[in-house]
């Protein structure tokens, strides 16, 4: 049987999908507000996940889930035993292999149409910009105060959307960052980082596994939105989740024309 392709002009872009890649995506494409055309952009995306950890596990499944075109995996680590609560890119086969292995054979199994690339590397203020270099929206899943600024004013100086998330025992924050179009930065939020020894790491003060698991996605879904143009932007905003409380806040943000980085 010859398979039939259909043909999706984008923004003067022309993608093609296989019979194959329409009924992947099918449930993508009857919603109204994405279709078809919205798919082509996903196709079309280049998304860079800095962390392949309890926030990039399910980010990054969910992105290659959705038939993002490439994706990026930065991070330096190997898999720990202690990982698996909540990493869930990983098994227990996997300890002791390089996190961005292991996770890059998880996204191929889920969708084996996404080009994935790994960066084995620790982002700093020397490679930030050349690894950011050739990606659309940057994703932060990283574990640390240090990296989570770097990566920031890389961000602000690239002129490229930042989708960050980050977790802590029972609680989540989720924020879009787009100080380029005239919105705040991650800095107008956070000056400085805190002292250090002032905010306990996961490590020291653990974190509900599952609470990675719905901030991750909650980070895949705007990306997604970012890519698309559907739905209203997260920009300029702060979404805090309490799991105990099973509580949501909302919190506006305003952009600090003081700003070392971007005022």
């Amino acid at each position: 049987m010859v398979p039939r392709w259909t043909h999706i002009i984008v923004e003067a872009m022309e993608f093609t999908f296989s019979e194959d890649e329409i009924q992947r995506y099918a449930r993508h494409i009857l919603l109204r507000e994405l279709g078809g055309t919205g798919q082509a952009r996903l196709k079309a995306a280049r998304v860079l996940v800095v962390g392949a950890g309890g926030l990039g596990s399910p980010l990054a499944l969910y992105l290659a889930a959705a038939g993002i075109g490439t994706i990026g995996l930065v991070d330096a680590d190997v898999v720990e035993l202690s990982n698996l609560q909540r990493q869930i890119a990983h098994g227990t086969a996997d300890i002791g292999r390089a996190k961005v292995d292991s996770a890059g054979d998880a996204l191929r199994r889920i969708n084996p149409l996404v080009e994935v690339v790994a960066h084995r590397a620790r982002l700093g203020a020397e490679n930030a910009a050349k690894l950011l270099a050739d990606y659309d929206i940057i994703c932060d899943g990283t574990d640390n105060f240090a990296t989570r600024f770097v990566l920031a004013d890389a961000c602000v100086a690239a002129r490229k959307t930042l989708v960050t998330a980050a977790v802590l025992r029972f609680e989540g924050q989720l924020a879009t960052f787009k100080p380029h179009i005239g919105g705040p930065c991650y800095r107008c939020l956070y000056p400085a980082p805190p002292p250090e020894g002032l905010v306990p790491s996961c490590a020291e003060a653990g974190v509900l596994g599952a609470v990675t698991g719905v901030m991750g996605t909650l980070q895949a879904t705007e990306v997604i939105k970012e890519i698309t143009g559907i739905g209203k932007s997260l920009a300029g905003y702060l979404l805090v989740w309490n799991a105990l409380d099973a509580e949501f806040r909302k919190i506006k943000l305003g952009k600090d024309p003081q700003c070392a980085v971007c005022g």
